[in-house]
């Protein structure tokens, strides 16, 4: 996907922007998470709205107290995968962006190293979630 983001950028004078970056880090992370969530929100029945709506509630407090605790799963597996595409905003943001000195040797290797840290770390908090997030997700 890099060189056609690249082709992309470069014909809309976008190279070496903030703009450019943001961009096609959106265009992986937002399809994504509402893909994952989407089988969550969809599996909670049209019944609980209207009940909640009978109790009183609007909707923030719907949202609050009432869906977000029956989608966490999903919203763990989303932020997950989420997370981790991130990574790959350091790929495009090199290729998009043009300085004059692009230290990749040492840099790229600590990067690594430290780029796998979050990523445990955020594994071993949420590992509960990620398991019966994904064993409820589904795949098309």
């Amino acid at each position: 996907l890099l060189i056609p983001f690249v082709e992309i950028f470069s014909r809309l004078n976008m190279i070496d922007t903030y703009l450019a970056v943001a961009l096609a880090h959106c265009f992986f992370n937002v399809p994504l998470a509402i893909w994952i969530l989407e089988g969550f929100i969809s599996s909670i029945p049209k019944e609980m709205d209207d009940i909640a709506r009978v109790d009183g509630y609007g909707f923030p407090a719907y949202f609050v107290r009432i869906l977000l605790p029956q989608i966490a799963p999903g919203v763990a597996v989303a932020g997950f995968f989420c997370f981790m595409f991130s990574w790959i905003e350091y790929l495009l943001s090199n290729a998009l962006t043009v300085i004059d000195v692009k230290p990749i040797g040492a840099l790229l290797a600590t990067a690594g190293v430290l780029g796998m840290i979050p990523g445990v770390i955020l594994i071993l908090f949420m590992k509960k979630h990620l398991a019966r997030g994904f064993s409820m997700g589904r795949v098309v």
